[in-house]
This record gives C-alpha cells, structure tokens and sequence, in this order.
C-alpha cells in the first residue's frame, strides 16, 4: 500500500462519515416537515419490519403536513399504529386512503434540546474523522518502519492528512451552524 493508497482510502472514509453525518442531521426535525423524519418508522407488513417508505409513499401535502399513501389497502391502520407508537410525538389522522400526519409547531424550549442533539451529532462525526486520521497516519507510520517510505515523505502524508481532517471537519461544523440556524428559524 503506498501514501497516496492511504490518503485516497482515508479521503473516502472520512467522505462518507460527513455523508452519514448528513443522512443523519435530515432526520432531526426543523420547523418544516421533512418525509425523511418517518425513516427510522418501521410497520409490521406480514410478520416482518419493514421501513415505512417500503410500504408507502410519503410526501409533503402542505408547510405542516406529511402524507402517507399506503401501497395495499389493509396496511391504512397498521402505519397509523406505528407513527402513533414511534417516539416522534406525531398523531396520524387516516382520511380515506391517505393517511395525513400533521406537525406540532415546536416550542423554543424544543428548538433548544434539538440543537443540543444537532451539536452531539456533530461531534460524534467529528470523532469518527479523527479517528480515521488516526488510522490513516498509523499505515504511514508502518509504512516508514518498514522502510517504503522516507521520512520527509511521511511528514509530507501528515501534514496533508491533517488539511483532509481540517476541511472535513470545517464541513461538518457548516453544516452544524446550517442545521442549528433551520431549527431555530421560526
């Protein structure tokens, strides 16, 4: 394996915890609806758990409303049964086929503790990317022991590393403020 092998690995990693980082933060409620907030509901569709979006469409109706259009008949009840029963505080109502999921407007005290989540998720993406600092510049380290490598050559891969980790980061602190300032738009 050779610097650029590490780099480009550690790029790609480092890539796709931003990504999960993202993929997380649009499940954190705004004060806009979001289809992405049933994601983590799951409905029992003949004895096993599937994800809401498996069994429906979900779209947006208006500024404060999710609609969720069951693709069989007889699944109406059990989709309203599990967003009622998810810990996402939501009361489905069931109009004909569609089932409509108005959202509570949220107190400042919510938009509070939510930023409180935005913030820890943040940080635990920032960890992961640290971590795979880490791990990036320990193969390099092997590397030099093994003697594949020169010395300058392993303080060069450091140094880019780190400006990797610190754009990565950089990245994952905008899109904390850019989060932070949806939830407390009102």
């Amino acid at each position: 394996m050779s610097i650029a092998e590490v780099r480009q690995t550690a790029e790609h990693k480092m890539q796709q915890s931003v990504e999960s980082f993202k993929s997380n933060l649009a499940k954190v409620r705004t004060g806009r609806p979001n289809p992405q907030l049933l994601d983590t509901v799951h409905v029992d569709y003949y004895g096993s758990m599937l994800p809401l979006s498996q069994v429906a469409n979900l779209t947006l109706l208006d500024a404060r409303t999710i609609g969720v259009a069951p693709w069989e008949k007889g699944m109406g009840a059990k989709i309203e049964k599990a967003i009622r029963e998810s810990d996402l505080g939501l009361n489905p109502a069931s109009q004909g086929d569609l089932i409509r999921v108005p959202m509570p407007p949220m107190t400042e005290e919510r938009r509070r503790e939510l930023t409180k989540v935005v913030r820890g998720e943040g940080e635990a993406a920032k960890i992961a990317i640290r971590n795979l600092r880490r791990d990036a510049n320990d193969a390099v380290k092997k590397l030099l022991k093994d003697k594949l490598v020169s010395e300058d050559d392993d303080r060069r891969s450091q140094e880019d590393i780190q400006k990797l980790t610190d754009r990565m980061i950089t990245e994952v602190d905008r899109l904390v403020a850019s989060k932070e300032q949806d939830i407390m738009a009102v």
